[in-house]
């Protein structure tokens, strides 16, 4: 009798042991689950901070489907903190641009940034992109580009439309020349093909979109191509559209 006691004793202590091993797993679990990366660790705005890059830009030539690539070097300066025109708190980013290292950097173009402290939003000529969302973490998605009038039938950015961006590699390496960078998270923008390519004789249309984040960087390679193929008419040739371009940024230095 004392010893079927004991063996319950027993059965019950192990079973007790079980049961707090699966809740403290839980919790564990649960607590890892929600412990992402913030948004400030992967877009560190200050002003004064700057990421240089080669950008690679390229474009077909007027009603043909030759393309040419010209290469510059921009600059991406944190140049000051301003109110956006929603009134939250943002900051200025100026971009300067040159063709070689020994020509003077010109400021060409003006972009705000915000963190939203749950999202990265990027405005590019009045355009508002989502560039990042919490929580940080592999297989989230949501639509970045739902900020853009994408649905009106004289929209220049119907292509934009329901893009859905999403977390991949995160905390990945990434070697960019000669930078070797230890963790970043790739967000996988568009990876599109509309009708066929390869077929001369009708309409086609391509849309690729990726970016990649380091921490305590900021955006570190970008590239992005959009393509809209017109067939030929009678007595005519096929031709890519003026909308049809793409550009590539790699990073090549940053304080």
């Amino acid at each position: 009798m004392l010893q079927h006691h004991h063996y319950a004793m027993v059965k019950k202590i192990l079973f007790s042991g079980l049961l707090a091993a699966l809740f403290f797993s839980a919790c564990k679990k649960e607590t890892e689950e929600l412990k992402t990366a913030a948004i400030s660790e992967y877009v560190p705005l200050q002003v004064g901070k700057y990421i240089t890059y080669q950008l690679d830009s390229f474009r077909y030539l007027p009603f043909s489907t030759q393309g040419i690539t010209i290469t510059y070097q921009v600059k991406f300066l944190v140049d000051a903190e301003i109110t956006d025109n929603l009134g939250r708190p943002a900051y200025r980013i100026v971009r300067h641009i040159r063709l070689t290292e020994a020509e003077p950097w010109v400021p060409d173009n003006t972009f705000s940034a915000v963190n939203t402290g749950t999202g990265f939003e990027f405005i590019d000529n009045n355009l508002r992109f989502l560039k990042l969302k919490e929580p940080v973490k592999n297989g989230y998605t949501w639509k970045g580009n739902s900020f853009i009038n994408t649905s009106s039938q004289y929209s220049d950015f119907r292509f934009l439309d329901g893009w859905d961006y999403a977390y991949d590699s995160l905390d990945a390496p990434l070697t960019l020349g000669a930078i070797n960078l230890d963790s970043t998270v790739k967000i996988a923008q568009r990876d599109e093909i509309i009708g066929n390519p390869d077929d001369p004789g009708s309409y086609s249309e391509q849309n690729y979109g990726v970016e990649y984040y380091a921490k305590g960087i900021g955006l570190v390679y970008k590239r992005f191509f959009h393509s809209e193929y017109q067939p030929p008419t009678s007595g005519g040739s096929g031709y890519y559209s003026d909308a049809s371009k793409g550009f590539t940024l790699t990073m090549i230095d940053h304080n």
